[in-house]
């Protein structure tokens, strides 16, 4: 095996990832064609086939399913021989790929981020919202950097910075104005709406009513806090959501908003990353900030 270039290597975890030649060649900013000749001959120097075509779909083989998992752990080692040359260096994280769940980057993202360009209008930010597991698979494989997320999520290889603590909230139609707020157990008797399956959120939530998450069949869970908040403005039911969600989501809708009973419900916001990433300062560093941002944000009443 003669010729083996990193380049490939990307190219294929690129054509695995997304399992179509064109999106791929995209996220790699090359032309289709000359990602089909990388490919190609990446097969024809290891002598074996590394995927399944078919006119619409591509897929790995057996042998291309094994060897992903090499290149993956590859390509992980030498993006962070660049990160400990930069660790080294004391400068900046230059390139930082951030993962943030759906319940926070809408509130906190835009704080984020302008204070991360004030600091360094230079480094290259890219982010990517999506949902816990995915975003864990996506630290492990080294295509995220650090993420945003509720914890715990209890990953052996990932090292976890508690940022801050914020209280769960009952939104409720406006006509209960001046009603109190409902106990845990009043709530198991209200048509509770929820965030979809995969959302931790929703496991938080329904945790703290103490509602088994093979009894909901209602079919009212909802893809985002911003629809479930209309949704409860429309009379249909209650929902919780994050503090944080408040200011944003509930300013145009026709609901309220109330705080349950000491020990209120909470969720712990925090920062992870791989243990074997040498810019773990910087990750604190940026965990820091990212607290002292949260800190200035909108807070209900």
């Amino acid at each position: 095996m003669n010729g083996l270039t990193l380049k490939q290597l990307r190219y294929f975890e690129a054509l695995s990832r997304y399992g179509h030649f064109g999106r791929a060649a995209d996220a790699c900013a090359i032309s289709q064609p000359a990602l089909s000749v990388q490919i190609k001959e990446l097969e024809r120097s290891l002598g074996l086939p590394l995927f399944e075509r078919s006119a619409r779909s591509v897929r790995l083989t057996a042998f291309g399913e094994t060897w992903l998992q090499r290149v993956q752990g590859v390509l992980r080692d030498v993006d962070e021989l660049g990160e400990m040359a930069r660790a080294a260096q004391g400068g900046g994280m230059g390139r930082l790929r951030l993962g943030v769940i759906p319940t926070i980057a809408p509130y906190l993202l835009p704080a984020l981020i302008g204070a991360l360009r004030k600091n360094d209008s230079t480094q290259d930010l890219e982010v990517r919202e999506t949902m816990t597991e995915r975003l864990i698979a996506e630290l492990v494989e080294g295509r995220i950097d650090t993420a945003i997320v509720a914890l715990p999520i209890d990953e052996p290889a990932l090292t976890e910075m508690a940022l801050f603590s914020e209280s769960l909230m009952l939104v409720r139609p406006r006509v209960d104005a001046g009603r109190p707020v409902p106990s845990r157990e009043d709530l198991r008797d209200m048509r509770l709406l929820m965030l979809e399956q995969g959302h931790c959120f929703r496991d938080q939530a329904l945790d703290f009513c103490s509602v088994q998450r093979s009894a909901r069949a209602d079919g009212l869970d909802g893809s985002s806090l911003a629809t479930l908040v209309q949704m409860v403005g429309a009379g249909i039911g209650v929902t919780l959501i994050p503090e944080m969600a408040v200011a944003v989501e509930t300013r145009a809708a026709p609901v309220v908003v109330g705080r349950f009973a000491p020990p209120e419900p909470e969720r712990t916001v925090g920062l992870i990353w791989r243990k074997t990433n040498p810019l773990a300062s910087q990750f604190e560093a940026l965990g820091t900030q990212i607290r002292e941002i949260a800190a200035h944000l909108p807070k209900p009443d």
